[in-house]
């Protein structure tokens, strides 16, 4: 399955990770891809004169390093050989690489060695030639640590190299490396492997050890190792140690304090049926067992995204290389449960595991959220909520429940915004508030009336004369001045207007010609000519003020409503963030 680094037996133990570390590309697992393209560059002679590989730890980015190393140097059996895809592993370079001891192979950990001066020294030695291999080959590992500086000082150098030079950088964080320094290099980006693939691969290893392992143990270490073949030959080590040879399902859960994961679907089960007691027997029961507070909410968290896999795409319930367990549970749960209650348990066990990791007592805290869960089972959801409250919003109006009226607003010829703006009360209950709940925590209530000045209307002929600075600004909306439209609802405080006359004082950020432009425009699309005057009298507010100040009025006057109320104690931490003003024809009252 793999290329061992080590032939011969030794009395000194060796780690599995060290062990079945590959030395070839045929050893390499998962990266398929990056294979390809390598193979394919080396066999057309197109060589980059540098590499960056990156991925997540563990996957195989420094072995695949060293492994570019030995193709690169790699002379073959006789000594006439030249860089190839399968090293022969004989040969000096080969043997000498594979040893860590070649002196043209020069591997540097940026992570402890960050400045210039580390680069500087590098950098000195890029000019002399390999003692004895084809090429030099800089390897630096974690290279996204270097500094500024050091990166600035080996620009130089990556974008010309000597021909004799090879330069590999390996890292975690690809986006913290200088984009300067990305363009000059070949990338590859090594995946996680999948979690059939390692299961496969540690079966081989498990064989090769002697160990005797069940197929559901490999699987669980397998997802353990979250697609890292190191973390999960670790495992795989501490297993078979664990296990004295024979392991099964049951030991790495006792190893990995994992709770068994028919456990895990009935305690999701009874919390989301609001099972609250027995719920939280059965999380004690998992937890004197040795499963890890954080691990049963993230295998719940798990289940949980499973079951919106299966209410999405039904057919991911047949997969065969998914548990038996999954499948059926999974499919029976997922036909009970509607999707707004999956998504609102994904929201609260993620916001819940943070918790857990940081609470004084994980176990306490995951039992609270367990009984948060298990409470919000009971709540309606944001539509059932609605539908209850219309059934009773007869009852509440008639029953002498004061009806919501609007803020009274004074109406000027120069301020007519008020009146446009308000909400009338009305007997038989039409304009009463209605909640209408949005996305997140924010509640919208009652719809405030559109914005007036919006309102298309006739272009392209002279207009009325307009009796107000509101219909002043609804005419620019119509012909197509919006900047003129938003200066005068912004920035204009009206003092006094009259027909063919207007005197405003202009806001902060109006523009000086802002006068002489609204004259212009009146004058050429109305009947008169018009004059507008600039003076230093406070005048009203700006519209857009206006209107902000009667929607905030609404909002407070829509909260004290009854129905709004019962649905803001419903829902804690909701707000009512817009009102509107529902047009219902009047013969329906």
């Amino acid at each position: 399955m793999t290329d061992q680094t080590e032939s011969e037996p030794t009395d000194e133990y060796t780690v599995l990770a060290r062990k079945y570390r590959p030395t070839s590309f045929a050893g390499l697992i998962g990266q398929e891809a990056m294979v390809r393209t390598l193979t394919n560059a080396i066999g057309s002679g197109r060589l980059a004169h540098a590499f960056v590989l990156t991925g997540v730890r563990g996957v195989g980015k420094t072995t695949t390093a060293r492994i570019i190393a030995r193709v690169l140097n790699c002379i073959g059996e006789d000594g006439t050989g030249g860089p190839t895809v399968a090293p022969c592993g004989v040969c000096e370079h080969c043997k000498a690489i594979a040893e860590d001891r070649h002196v043209d192979v020069l591997e540097m950990d940026a992570a402890s060695r960050t400045g210039v001066d580390d680069i500087r020294e590098l950098i000195e030695g890029v000019r002399y030639r390999p003692t004895s291999a084809r090429y030099k080959i800089y390897i630096i590992d974690e290279v996204h640590m270097l500094s500024k500086n050091a990166f600035n000082a080996l620009l130089k150098t990556l974008e010309e190299p000597p021909e004799h030079v090879k330069f590999i950088f390996a890292t975690t964080e690809i986006r913290k490396i200088p984009v300067t320094v990305l363009s000059r290099c070949q990338r590859f980006d090594l995946r996680r492997v999948d979690t059939e693939t390692l299961s496969s691969h540690f079966k081989g290893v498990a064989e090769s050890e002697g160990a005797e392992i069940s197929e559901a143990a490999l699987s669980l270490i397998a997802r353990a190792a979250d697609g890292s073949v190191r973390d999960g030959l670790s495992l795989l080590d501490q297993a078979i140690a664990h296990g004295s040879g024979a392991v099964d399902d049951q030991q790495i859960r006792d190893m990995l304090g994992l709770a068994d994961r028919s456990q895990t679907f009935q305690l999701l089960e009874a919390v989301l049926k609001g099972d609250i007691a027995p719920a939280l027997e059965r999380f004690e029961l998992l937890y004197k067992e040795g499963a890890d507070p954080s691990s049963v909410i993230e295998d719940l968290l798990e289940i949980t995204h499973w079951l919106t896999r299966i209410k999405i795409v039904p057919t991911a319930a047949d997969d065969p290389g998914v548990p038996e367990i999954e499948r059926v549970s999974g499919r029976e749960m997922a036909s009970r449960l509607q999707m707004a209650a999956i998504a609102r348990a994904w929201q609260m066990l993620l916001k819940g595991l943070g918790e857990v990791n940081s609470a004084p007592s994980p176990v306490q805290a995951a039992e609270m959220v367990l009984v948060r869960l298990a409470y919000a089972a009971n709540l309606p959801t944001p539509a059932d909520a609605l539908k209850a409250m219309d059934g009773s919003s007869a009852q509440v109006s008639g029953g002498g429940a004061p009806a919501a009226s609007a803020p009274a607003h004074q109406s000027t010829a120069s301020s007519p915004v008020a009146e446009s703006q308000s909400l009338p009360a009305s007997s038989s209950g039409i304009n009463q508030p209605r909640a209408v709940l949005a996305g997140g925590d924010t509640l919208q209530a009652l719809q405030v009336s559109p914005d007036p000045v919006l309102e298309a209307g006739p272009e392209n002929e002279v207009a009325a004369d307009p009796v107000n600075i509101l219909e002043v600004a609804r005419l620019a909306g119509e012909r197509g001045e919006a900047i003129l439209r938003a200066n005068i609802i912004n920035n204009v405080h009206l003092v006094s207007f009259e027909a063919g006359r207007i005197e405003i004082r202009l806001g902060e950020h109006a523009r000086k010609e802002l006068p002489y432009d609204l004259a212009k425009f009146l004058s050429e699309n109305t009947s008169r000519r018009w004059i507008v005057t600039v003076t230093n009298e406070a005048g009203d507010l700006p519209l857009q003020h206006q209107w902000n100040e009667a929607k905030a009025a609404d909002r407070a006057s829509a909260a004290d409503h009854p129905l709004v109320k019962a649905v803001l104690e419903t829902f804690p931490g909701a707000t009512v963030g817009e009102v509107r003003k529902q047009s219902t024809p009047s013969s329906e009252g």
